[in-house]
């Protein structure tokens, strides 16, 4: 009724598994690994501006040097 197709993945899939370690080893090596980290709760309270931050502001190869916002804004602008 809403007009929305299920999408899914395979349990199993490399190149979801790839994009997702990459994630994580990123967050790891740029973030976490220069942040104050005393207990998890600190860590935990910190993760939502890693991730904006990440979103925003952090270049990707992949991406032309763009962060994944900014990339995503061109890329809607090109195709209006």
């Amino acid at each position: 009724m809403l007009g929305l197709k299920p999408v899914t993945t395979p349990v199993r899939s490399p190149q979801s598994n790839g994009m997702s370690e990459s994630l994580v080893k990123t967050i790891k090596r740029d973030y976490a690994s220069l942040a104050l980290r005393p207990d998890a709760r600190t860590v935990m309270q910190q993760l939502g501006n890693w991730f904006e931050h990440y979103n925003t502001k952090h270049p990707h190869s992949a991406l032309k040097y763009l962060s994944p916002r900014l990339f995503r804004e061109k890329r809607q602008a090109l195709a209006n």
